[in-house]
């Protein structure tokens, strides 16, 4: 698949076949995290694999919405402040950014491999860090569920480039 048929393709899946992803196909969608470019090569970044249903069923405690349990993996994107960039000038921290990137690997990566994901960024932060254990100094960003989409690709609607696309000023 070409790269911009990878980006057209991708689509947020909400619902996914109860068919497990293979070792291969999820250790190539990690890899492709691994490999993303962050602020000044720091790579202040954690991933929890979530495989076991026991642990999916955890997930629902912290983002409470059924579809997410039909996801055979759920991956916890998480950043490290205490390990990223933070520009001089202003003190702004890359942390968000780079995990950002990171997660856009995924989700490409996953397309190409014929893969589902959902970018969720709205759950229970705290409680995310209590069930799975996740250190002080590491915040959970995003949950990832990965799978084969149970779901054809919806229509997508995007701004115009004119809406988006300014030249030389705004």
């Amino acid at each position: 698949m070409q790269f911009s048929e990878i980006i057209s393709e991708r689509f947020s899946v909400r619902s996914y076949k109860n068919k497990p992803v293979e070792r291969e196909k999820l250790m190539q969608v990690l890899d492709a995290a691994r490999v993303a470019p962050s602020a000044v090569n720091y790579q202040p970044w954690h991933f929890i694999v979530i495989e076991k249903p026991e642990n999916i069923e955890k997930i629902k405690l912290v983002y409470p919405r059924e579809w997410i349990s039909t996801a055979p993996v759920v991956i916890i994107a998480c950043s490290d402040r205490t390990q990223s960039w933070k520009r001089k000038t202003d003190g702004k921290d890359s942390s968000d950014i780079d995990i950002s990137i990171a997660v856009d690997h995924i989700t490409l990566q996953a397309t190409e491999l014929g893969l589902g994901t959902c970018w969720v960024c709205n759950f229970d932060v705290q409680k995310c860090s209590e069930l799975f254990l996740i250190p002080k100094e590491i915040e959970p960003v995003v949950l990832v569920p990965l799978g084969y989409p149970a779901v054809e690709k919806p229509q997508k609607k995007r701004k115009s480039m004119g809406e988006i696309v300014h030249w030389e000023k705004f």
